[in-house]
């Protein structure tokens, strides 16, 4: 069997599933994603060279809704994928995109010309994916607990004050100004950074002590004031408490798919991506995974969001730094393309801030 006007042909079938049934469910995907209309027998012995009559397309449709694949919104109506099709179009039966060298070059571009701060870099990245994918993007920042420690910067400003600035991994950058004894030299506060530094370089926040850093400035040299300003310093560059910051842009594309022209579904979908936390719990766990991922309709785990999916690729940079790269839309998305779209994002991402000298 093949397939006129560019159409993707299947890999081979799902265990369950024979090669013609294979062929009807990914083509049933293909062409609602591309139309949002419940498709019929009849479209796709007209589209697609099935090499059968249609009486026999309709008959491999009705088992396939026996099976689950498939859903009939209405008696008289064509069939859509259930969340149980998509699945299996996702996993099996979907071949891999590629971008468009356009697309590629626009990604290389804009990390180019990026910003040298976390913060900012991750709010115009979720911008671009929102732009160039047509659905929401969220970004969700490396949690404070995995951060490790980068450098200590004692500066002397004056004969009696100082300033500590403690910087992490994530380019976080926490001052405290702190007096000191009027014999402190700037190069005794150089001296005291370098030794903290040789001593707590590449650790983990969480793993510093303040018993550890208090022994540290004792062997510098450091006045007790000004070792009760370091300490404080790391406390609060250390802080885990706070959840990881999230990002989110392109709700407005939402409004543009006709399964949300239901106000009342699309301000469910909207609070719960106004809510930060519940959406970070829905797609915390893809923070593990190598590579780009999915969660169909009631695999999120909401009835709100039961009409929609998330791709999810997980960024990663320097010494184990791990955030997420997620874009939220319909179930009737074009899977392929948002999950090479994701993860070519995620990796120009990595790249940028593993070479970026973060501040």
């Amino acid at each position: 069997m093949t397939a006129k006007g560019g159409v993707p042909e299947p890999v081979p079938a799902a265990p369950e599933l024979d090669k013609r049934k294979a062929f009807i469910l990914a083509t049933v995907v293909y062409e609602y994603v591309a139309t949002a209309e419940p498709v019929g027998s009849n479209t796709l012995t007209q589209k697609y060279n099935l090499g059968v009559s249609s009486a026999t397309i309709r008959n491999e449709m009705a088992e396939l809704e026996s099976a689950g694949y498939l859903v009939q919104p209405h008696t008289s109506a064509g069939r859509i994928p259930s969340d149980a099709g998509y699945r299996t179009y996702v996993d099996r039966l979907m071949r891999p995109e590629a971008l468009r060298t356009e697309e590629k070059r626009r990604i290389r571009d804009e990390f180019r010309a990026a910003s040298r701060e976390l913060d900012d870099v991750i709010e115009q990245t979720a911008r671009l994916l929102g732009q160039l994918s047509h659905n929401v993007a969220f970004m969700i920042a490396p949690a404070r607990d995995t951060q490790t420690f980068r450098h200590l910067q004692l500066i002397w400003l004056s004969e009696r004050a100082g300033l500590a600035i403690v910087v992490t991994s994530v380019g976080g950058a926490t001052q405290a100004p702190f007096e000191h004894d009027p014999s402190v030299t700037a190069d005794d506060m150089t001296r005291a950074s370098n030794h903290l530094n040789a001593r707590f370089a590449g650790r983990p926040m969480r793993e510093i002590a303040e018993s550890d850093v208090a022994a540290a400035l004792a062997e510098s040299g450091l006045s007790a004031e000004a070792g009760k300003t370091v300490q404080d310093a790391f406390r609060l560059a250390a802080r885990s408490q706070e959840p990881p910051a999230l990002v989110s842009t392109g709700t407005q594309h939402l409004l543009d798919q006709p399964e949300f022209q239901d106000l009342r579904k699309l301000r469910s979908i909207l609070r719960i991506v106004e809510e930060q936390k519940t959406l970070y719990e829905l797609v915390a766990d893809s923070m593990t995974n190598d590579g780009p991922s999915v969660k169909i309709g009631h695999e999120l785990g909401s009835d709100d969001m039961a009409e929609c999916s998330v791709v999810t690729v997980p960024y990663r940079f320097g010494d184990g730094m791990v955030g997420l790269l997620a874009i939220l839309g319909p179930r009737r998305m074009p899977y392929a393309r948002m999950m090479a779209l994701a993860d070519s994002t995620a990796q120009s991402l990595g790249e940028h801030l593993s070479g970026a000298d973060l501040v």
